[in-house]
């Protein structure tokens, strides 16, 4: 697979579904010239992950999973460098989101002064449109404001992950579902419980989330149009004209139209102009300059060859993509499956002794065979958002505790499916602060991380970060094969594996 195919994600000129575009930009030093600009300017960026797998397009980057003011400036101190600082604000309400943005921001901001260089400050989120959007967008400038004196100009709003099929055209996001391009807003993951949304245009999906407070007409657009055929200099003109935090959506089919947005923002720094990014995990990779790497093979993993013991696979996420996917690594077998039941878990007679039972299952199996622990596939749900996001949380740390006390049994690796599953695992699991993206397992998808600070026989261990909402049918049977030490990489020679 060629750097240019694997920047489309598979799919050149990348206008299926959404209709006509003016061929791609694509400037071969785009990447030379932006690494340049933050060289130049020392600036550092700084990425608020509100689920853990923001970090599946970029590699040799740092993750810091502790909310340390300490370990954000440990992260930053060097120019030029990239931190994703994972809070998880997609499992919390929104009052807790909010402050817990406003407490990251602050110290971010303050770093800032600090250092005296800039900082790109990005709060990434769902390719796929869920999570507090403007609530945290609009705690981070308001903490700015009081740190530093002033707010943002506007903010790019770049939901795109192309590699898993997302994009945006025409200002309608668009979600490749079995190979056909369908507005966001039609597809299962508008439907999300605590999230649900209606609306696919992106500026319509901005009022709806506002209430009504910004109209559709407000939202500034910088269309395909304009950066194929106006090029960074149209992209400034635009973003010279944003005001008061005024949201831009951005539209991009691949990375080479992400790169010319970002050429054309540094244009706008270089005037004065302040911009906040809320984006999916696409832009990040644009942002920074970060040159497309192969997928991991074993070898990348393990470069002294793979280590003895057993491994765990541990699945949360109840999208429909991950149900096929979970059936489809029980069919491919060689795993003892062990499942936490959902019911018993949310029932307080019976929830600890199931916990319990369930982590002794995993500890004994995990002597002899590799072991894959899923929560139970029937999806259960509260009367309202409220107590769907209560039983999401009281399920998610019933998991924890049995990860935590599976590390009696040593596993030799952890696959962690599901974005919140993903974080909790991580931080309240394994007892992760900072580890180092080595890369992924497929094009775009699916994090590897080496732990750097950890619980006790955790560092140095592989730590797969699977959102839930990506990969083909066969992509978790797959990532486990090659942890099985069954393949020497995940992702099939010459296969597409985006959903």
């Amino acid at each position: 697979m060629t750097n240019e195919t694997q920047q489309s994600g598979g799919r050149p000129g990348a206008a299926a579904g959404p209709g006509q575009a003016p061929a791609p930009l694509r400037l071969p030093d785009a990447r030379q010239r932006i690494r340049a600009y933050r060289a130049e300017t020392g600036r550092r960026i700084a990425v608020l992950d509100d689920d853990p797998t923001g970090s599946q397009s970029v590699h040799g980057v740092s993750v810091v999973t502790a909310l340390d003011a300490g370990e954000y400036e440990a992260a930053l101190a060097e120019p030029e460098s990239t931190c994703f600082i994972l809070t998880n604000t997609r499992s919390l309400d929104e009052a807790d989101a909010v402050a817990l943005n406003q407490t990251a921001g602050r110290a971010l901001f303050e770093l800032e002064q600090r250092l005296g260089a800039p900082l790109d400050l990005v709060s990434r989120s769902d390719s796929t449109l869920r999570g507090h959007v403007l609530a945290e967008i609009r705690a981070l400038d308001a903490v700015r404001r009081e740190v530093t004196g002033r707010g943002y100009d506007g903010v790019l709003l770049t939901p795109a992950f192309f590699e898993a099929g997302r994009f945006t055209a025409g200002d309608v996001h668009w979600a490749m579902v079995g190979g056909e391009a369908v507005p966001a807003g039609e597809t299962e993951f508008a439907k999300d419980a605590t999230f649900g949304y209606s609306s696919s245009d992106l500026k319509d999906f901005v009022a709806e989330k506002s209430g009504g407070t910004i109209p559709a007409a407000d939202v500034l657009s910088i269309g395909l149009g304009d950066i194929r055929t106006g090029g960074e200099e149209r992209v400034a003109e635009i973003l010279r004209s944003a005001r008061d935090l005024q949201v831009i959506v951005v539209n991009a089919t691949e990375f080479a139209d992400l790169e010319v947005v970002v050429l054309g923002l540094q244009q706008a720094q270089r005037e004065g102009k302040l911009f906040l990014h809320r984006t999916g995990p696409s832009f990040v990779r644009a942002l920074a300059g970060i040159e497309p790497r192969p997928v991991l093979a074993a070898s990348d993993i393990w470069p002294g060859g793979r280590p003895a013991g057993h491994g765990l696979a541990v699945v949360g996420s109840h999208v429909g993509q991950t149900g096929r996917q979970v059936a489809a690594a029980q069919a491919r077998g060689g795993v003892t499956e062990v499942e936490l039941s959902v019911a018993e878990l949310i029932n307080g007679a019976t929830r600890e002794r199931h916990i319990a039972e369930t982590t002794a299952k995993v500890i004994d199996a995990l002597a002899g065979a590799d072991v894959l622990l899923y929560t139970s596939r029937a999806l259960v749900k509260g009367e309202d958002a409220a107590r769907s996001l209560e039983i999401a949380r009281a399920v998610s740390a019933a998991v924890i505790d049995v990860v935590r006390g599976a590390l009696a049994g040593r596993p030799a690796w952890v696959i962690a499916k599901g974005g919140i599953t993903s974080h909790d695992v991580a931080v309240r699991g394994l007892g992760i602060r900072r580890a180092t993206v080595l890369g992924q397992l497929f094009p775009g998808m699916v994090s590897v991380l080496r732990p750097d600070e950890a619980a006790e026989g955790v560092v140095g261990i592989p730590y797969v970060v699977f959102a839930g909402n990506v990969g083909d049918e066969n992509a978790l049977a797959d990532t486990i094969e090659l942890f099985r030490g069954r393949k020497d990489s995940a992702a099939p020679a010459g296969k597409e594996t985006a959903s």
